[in-house]
């Protein structure tokens, strides 16, 4: 688990810094760039039309978690303005919460000990 924490980190201070860099040169433009590219049908609208498929799959998987309540729908959506940086803290909090058990980091407590049984 402490190696699955440190490359969680990782990614977050990786993309964080990569973004930074990315708004001094261009600004916070990104919908109309992402659609944009979408829409030419190019290689860069493929990895966007990839790269939402899986973030909305990190969404619904939150959602799931926390049994679509509100708390979770709405931890499902900032995962589409937070992407992996936000879905990256969410797990390094969620796994000291599960105090290593995979099973209740992927899961959710409740799931987790309805499985065991």
């Amino acid at each position: 688990m402490a190696l699955f924490r440190i490359f969680l980190v990782a990614i977050i201070a990786f993309v964080s810094i990569y973004t930074m860099f990315v708004v001094a040169a261009h600004g916070l433009g990104l919908l109309p760039i992402f659609f944009g590219d979408i829409m030419t049908m190019g290689w860069p609208g493929q990895f966007n039309v990839d790269f939402f498929a899986f973030l909305s799959l990190g969404a619904l998987w939150l959602m799931w978690r926390h049994h679509f309540s509100i708390g979770g729908i709405l931890l499902g959506i900032c995962v589409f303005a937070g992407g992996a940086p936000f879905v990256c803290t969410y797990l390094l909090m969620a796994s000291a919460q599960a105090k290593g058990d995979v099973a209740t980091l992927l899961l959710g407590a409740r799931r987790a000990a309805s499985s065991s049984q």
